[in-house]
């Protein structure tokens, strides 16, 4: 994108003058960032006490684990600078790190938690894919990712969890 500036200021117009559409912005990214790995462990808990068996988490936590650590190592290597960094921006969402912006490590995590969830349950996974996808635009209004850097992670979360159905 030629002026990332003018593009983001013009999304985020809007916003700035309504301080409760910026709170709101910041609790639904706080929220579903924490929430997410409470459906992760409920959903751990839920196979291990329903099966009798440790043996089934296995795919449900060597899948996730791997593609963690992947997509970590690739954001290390990428090392891609966040927009507040690289444009004359006021982010939403007040961030001090630097770089490692690509992909999205926060919309990764929640998709593939959403893919397992979704392995077991159709209307919860759904519905939690939704939050994922809500998570991912709270992340680029907050002004800390680009739009590709959520939709890379997203579709990486989205490739990784479907792993769980060929497993």
């Amino acid at each position: 994108m030629k002026n990332y500036a003018a593009f983001y200021e013009s999304l985020t117009e809007p916003i700035r003058t309504r301080p409760q559409l910026i709170r709101l912005i910041k609790w639904t990214n706080i929220l579903i960032t924490r929430l997410m790995p409470v459906f992760y462990l409920a959903l751990l808990a839920y196979l291990f006490w329903s099966q009798k068996k440790i043996g089934v988490l296995a795919p449900y936590i060597i899948i996730p684990g791997i593609a963690f650590v992947l997509l970590s190592l690739a954001r290390k290597i990428l090392n891609s600078p966040r927009p507040y960094e690289a444009w004359a921006i006021q982010p939403l969402i007040i961030k001090k790190s630097k770089g490692q912006s690509m992909p999205s490590r926060h919309v990764f995590s929640a998709t593939v938690i959403s893919v397992c969830i979704l392995h077991e349950n159709l209307f919860l996974g759904l519905l939690l894919l939704l939050l994922s996808a809500l998570l991912a635009l709270c992340r680029v209004l907050g002004g800390v990712h680009y739009p590709k850097d959520v939709i890379i992670g997203y579709l990486i979360g989205l490739a990784a969890g479907s792993l769980l159905f060929w497993s």
